[in-house]
């Protein structure tokens, strides 16, 4: 009789050891780090080192936060993170990035795919020890915001010829904590888009070499502090007009346009996590866009200079500030604007909606076609760009 308990209570202990042991593999909790090679960086290029930190909230939930320590080593939390048996899931909306991956037997791994808006990248995290752990620097301390109340301008500025060599197009403000504005390959055509925030519809009379000649722009304001987008547009229409003696009048002429506006349902988009009083734009390729720290005026604005054939006026009511990524399928006059070198993407079995239905899906927004008065600027007078 002892004997037989003895066996029973061995059993019994054997059956409590099993589901330890199979937590203890598939426990994703801890910090994890992986290399991410960039899509169509060069092969002598390093990869990007990627940290990631999992622990469980007061629910048990999962709670994930990223670091790209060898670009801005700001935490990015991750909007949803998940986990099924062995398979992990994970949407960082801030970046607009997806992870799906498996983890490993024995606990070790996470093997998957990472996209952000583009093609998938292999990505494997292996689980960090004190021994191992890639030290995280110290994130840069907040940008400061410009005085809303001044009115700057640019002091220095240079406009320069871009390399003909050098692919992609850029407008980029306050990079690496300074407050300087800085484009690259950009057109007076484009940059008058961007400074009167219009659509290319409502700016006319520009001669050809004003959208064929590219320049690179560097500039510093004459006050401290990251300035709000009507102070930069309006320091940026100062210089425009002062470097390229442009003068021009204003019109109202109907067009036809686009109306967004609010869906039946609550909207999709994601409170931003970023600071600062500027938005991101960026594009992954044809037919995706990443979008952070966006109003919708903001969002309005990007969507008549870079993709639509027409102005777009915002109506949703919505304000605060979002992020969010949008997928569609670029229709033929999408892709008659790519840059030169960038091919579109083959077709696919599971292609997405056009801009329009992808703003209904993945938005929870509609956008509308219609005609009403618009105003445009009419150029008199313009020439290439004095010396620096």
């Amino acid at each position: 009789m002892k004997q037989f308990y003895i066996r029973c209570a061995l059993s019994m202990l054997a059956l409590a050891a099993a589901p330890s042991a199979v937590f203890a593999q598939n426990n994703v909790v801890g910090t994890w780090q992986g290399t991410l090679k960039p899509p169509n960086a060069p092969p002598d290029r390093p990869g990007l080192r990627i940290v990631l930190k999992i622990s469980r909230n007061a629910d048990e939930s999962l709670k994930g936060v990223l670091y790209s320590i060898d670009q801005n080593p700001s935490p990015i939390n991750a909007s949803a993170i998940s986990q099924n048996g062995s398979t992990l899931k994970m949407t960082i909306a801030a970046i607009g990035g997806e992870f799906e991956g498996k983890l490993s037997s024995d606990g070790s791994t996470i093997s998957g795919q990472f996209s952000q808006g583009g093609p998938n990248q292999p990505l494997e995290f292996a689980k960090a020890t004190a021994q191992t752990a890639w030290v995280i620097p110290e994130p840069p301390p907040p940008t400061k915001p410009m005085d809303p109340n001044v009115q700057p301008t640019f002091e220095v500025a240079t406009i320069k010829p871009s390399d003909p060599n050098r692919p992609g197009q850029s407008i980029l403000v306050g990079r690496g904590g300074a407050n300087l504005l800085t484009t690259t390959n950009t057109s007076l055509h484009d940059l008058m888009i961007f400074a009167y925030g219009i659509h290319p519809r409502q700016l006319i009379g520009l001669p050809g070499w004003a959208e064929s000649d590219k320049y690179d722009l560097t500039a510093k304001p004459n006050r401290d502090g990251v300035p709000n987008p009507m102070q930069l547009r309006t320091a940026l229409q100062k210089l425009l007009e002062e470097r390229f003696q442009i003068t021009f009048h204003r019109e109202k002429r109907e067009l036809s346009a686009y109306l967004l506006t609010a869906g039946k349902t609550p909207h999709k988009m994601n409170a931003t996590q970023r600071e600062g009083n500027l938005p991101g734009f960026g594009g992954r390729g044809p037919g995706s866009i990443m979008v952070s720290n966006a109003t919708m005026p903001e969002f309005t604005d990007f969507l008549q200079a870079r993709l639509l054939d027409r102005p777009v006026v915002d109506q949703t009511g919505i304000t605060g500030r979002w992020d969010f990524t949008l997928k569609w399928t670029p229709d033929a006059a999408q892709l008659a604007q790519l840059p030169p070198g960038v091919t579109p993407p083959p077709p696919a079995d599971d292609a997405a909606p056009d801009i329009f239905g992808a703003i209904q899906s993945q938005l929870g927004l509609k956008l509308e076609s219609t005609k009403t008065p618009v105003e445009v600027l009419v150029v008199d007078k313009v020439a290439k760009p004095s010396d620096n």
